[in-house]
């Protein structure tokens, strides 16, 4: 398979508590550990630009799959949530919810068009077998 397009960026700092920047300097920002994790917050970190890019390849994945079935999906959107559990032997485990809302389509058709656009979208190829994904359709 070649190659289409490839993405370059470099963390620097600390890790979690550092930043990182494209080589195109469209993403040029600090990143923190969340509250949550005991950390300062008031910055993205790994677990929401992660979230962030795979909520909009999925939608991507979505309008393509609809596209070729020459199905109307306006005002469709993409959420995403992505976990990050202590997995076995003292390291982590990222896990995602997908949530996609098609509110112009029937459930049951909404669900085949997520459950394809799965298929084909690369962070779904990438994680497959790797980590827990599900893909749910919401109907609001």
């Amino acid at each position: 398979m070649s190659i289409i397009y490839t993405a370059e960026a470099l963390a620097t700092g600390d890790g979690r508590n550092g930043h990182v920047k494209t080589v195109d300097g469209l993403v040029d920002t600090d990143v923190r550990i969340p509250k949550e994790m005991g950390g300062a917050g008031g910055a993205p970190n790994p677990e929401a630009l992660f979230a962030a890019g795979y909520a909009a390849c999925f939608h991507g994945a979505l309008q393509a799959v609809a596209r070729a079935q020459k199905v109307d999906i306006a005002d469709s959107s993409v959420g995403s949530r992505v976990h990050l559990s202590g997995g076995v032997d003292g390291g982590f485990q990222l896990s995602v919810e997908l949530e996609v809302v098609l509110p112009t389509l029937e459930h049951e058709q909404a669900q085949q068009l997520a459950d394809a656009a799965h298929q084909v979208c690369p962070y779904s190829n990438a994680t497959r077998g790797n980590i827990e994904v599900n893909v749910t359709v919401s109907d609001d």
